[in-house]
């Protein structure tokens, strides 16, 4: 799914042990721009609402921030980072071990 590839930024060779799992990377990612979206698009509700505000309003607002800038920052990790590449992926992205 990476695009690096399809741009021409891609040697296509593997990583480096120590390099981060992709799914690693885009939650970590993911979570980062969820606080920050939340709280921009709180701050953008304030803005916008002024004295009008009230509090389910701000925090639909704030919930709708967090869940599209951490879907919109993990897809482009996962359509730009180099660790995000198909052999990267396969080479260091392993299979979670589910209890059973």
């Amino acid at each position: 799914m990476a695009l690096r590839r399809a741009l021409g930024w891609s040697e296509g060779e593997v990583m480096r042990p120590e390099s981060k799992p992709c799914s690693r990377l885009m939650r970590q990612t993911a979570g980062i721009f969820s606080v920050g979206g939340g709280l921009a698009f709180w701050v953008l509700c304030r803005l916008h609402y002024g004295p009008r505000i009230t509090v389910p309003r701000s925090l639909r607002w704030a919930s709708c921030g967090a869940v599209s800038m951490s879907a919109t920052s993990a897809l482009l990790v996962r359509l730009f980072s180099p660790e995000c590449e198909p052999q990267n992926i396969a080479a260091f992205d392993k299979p979670e071990l589910k209890a059973q």
